[in-house]
């Protein structure tokens, strides 16, 4: 075989001047691949080698069961064993790097993990590709001034948590140079950590070019009940409203003017909802609960003979917007939607949730209402959620495939026993399964590190 140098001088000059028996091209393609192949790490030309590691790695075993995953086998669990994997401070090994930093490429809401999954390995791959190059960010004030948009959210994000006042300050000192875009995506970071310290710069939100901008501000200022916007809705609301013995006599605005559209009071209506009730909702909505003087559960028992369904609904908003558990918890008794039981501690989403599965039919609203309950469910929300599984299952509704997944994902994976002897039901068995796999998953996560893995 040629050697390199014989390539180059034949193609140098030529191959008329200096014949080459077979294609030159091939010939090189062969040795540019070998050259490669054999490349020493740490010579000119080639990356540094990677550095040791300094966390110890998760299991032979946990390692396993995360090339299962990532291969589809119960892939919606890939998010549940990195949060689980990380709260151990273990790495993954490093054969599954390349597919986990491509999905964190993908899939921004795990690489919040990543940092510390990947290791000194996994920095070091970020390294030489600049489509990893993610993991290496560090957020700076350069990141703010010369990032792009998605970096400038996160770096605000992060700067949010840990400093509140200034990541205000930052987002004011660069706000009227924002993209509409920009602007309407940075005012929502400002709901971590609110407090009526941003209530100045919400205010002169209201002013913004741009919807979103004033109905995010907006819905922000309502969480503040000491608001200049909070207070305008309560005036607004003692002029709609007399409360009069068990009576409750609503004269909804016959008219939205300028101030009520700057206070995010959206002029047009949605297709079926006439304008008066429209406007009264969204009064109503954002006006500070403690306005109407009576806790929510003697409220629901007076009577009002006009606007009665549009009062309610937007009780049910002003409850969601403004995060007040008594109201939530009313509330979800006349409407049971998710949104109201983010509010609540998780005990008392699964009591209300439990109750909701044992008397409503399997349908999308109680797929929804678990949905919006925080793992891990306990015995009290699994029974009624298998008793449900075991009722339907001989109809077999279109939605009881979700219904198995949202229990094998959510219900404590410590309850495999309970399912695996509840019923021995079809559907309820595939529950059990994936409660195992998960059992098993954190077991294997806990158990003492396999140093024999550390570097494979």
């Amino acid at each position: 075989m040629s050697t390199w140098e014989e390539l180059a001088s034949a193609a140098l000059v030529g191959t008329d001047r200096r014949p080459y028996h077979g294609s030159l091209l091939e010939a090189a393609a062969v040795q540019v691949a070998r050259r490669r192949a054999g490349m020493r790490l740490g010579t000119v030309g080639g990356p540094e080698p990677a550095p040791e590691e300094e966390r110890p790695a998760v299991g032979r075993r946990a390692a396993e069961r995360l090339a299962r995953i990532m291969g589809g086998e119960h892939e919606r669990l890939l998010a549940e064993w990195l949060a689980a994997a990380a709260e151990t401070g273990r790495r993954v090994l490093p054969y599954v790097l390349p597919e986990l930093l491509e999905r964190g490429r993908r899939d921004r809401s795990i690489r919040v993990h990543l940092g510390v999954l990947a290791g000194q390995r996994g920095r070091w791959l970020a390294a030489q590709n600049p489509a990893w190059a993610y993991l290496l960010e560090e957020p700076t004030g350069e990141t703010w001034e010369l990032g792009g948009a998605a970096d400038r959210l996160a770096h605000l994000r992060t700067l949010r948590a840990a400093e509140p006042a200034a990541a205000r300050r930052l987002l004011e000192s660069t706000w009227e140079r924002e993209t509409p875009d920009d602007r309407a995506a940075f005012v929502e970071v400002l709901a971590d950590g609110l407090s009526m310290d941003d209530e100045p710069f919400l205010e002169s939100a209201l002013d913004d070019r741009r919807r979103e901008v004033r109905q995010s501000a907006a819905n922000l200022l309502t969480r503040l009940p000491g608001s200049r916007l909070s207070q305008r809705m309560a005036g607004r609301v003692r002029a709609c409203v007399a409360i009069a013995g068990n009576v409750i006599a609503i004269e909804a605005p016959k008219e939205c003017d300028k101030a009520m559209e700057r206070d995010g009071i959206r002029l047009k209506p949605p297709r079926g909802i006439g304008e008066r009730a429209w406007w009264l909702q969204q009064i109503i909505a954002r006006a500070p609960l403690a306005v109407w003087g009576r806790p929510p559960t003697r409220l629901l028992q007076l009577k009002i003979p006009d606007w009665d369904a549009e009062v309610k609904a937007a009780w049910v908003r002003a409850a969601v917007l403004q995060k007040d558990p008594e109201w939530a918890r009313a509330m979800f008794g006349w409407d049971p939607i998710a949104d109201l039981l983010e509010s609540l501690p998780p005990d008392e989403q699964q009591e209300l949730a439990a109750e909701f599965v044992r008397e409503h039919d399997l349908d999308s609203q109680l797929i929804m209402v678990l949905g919006g309950v925080s793992s891990h469910w306990r015995e009290g929300l699994a029974t009624a959620v298998l008793r449900k599984i075991v009722k339907v299952a001989t109809t077999q509704p279109w939605n009881l495939g979700e219904l198995v997944k949202l229990a094998g994902e959510r219900i404590d994976p410590a309850l495999f026993w309970l399912a695996e002897s509840y019923s021995p039901v079809e559907s309820i068995q595939q529950v059990a399964a994936l409660l195992r796999f998960r059992a098993d998953m954190y077991r294997e996560l806990r158990a003492p590190d396999a140093s024999e893995t550390s570097n494979r």
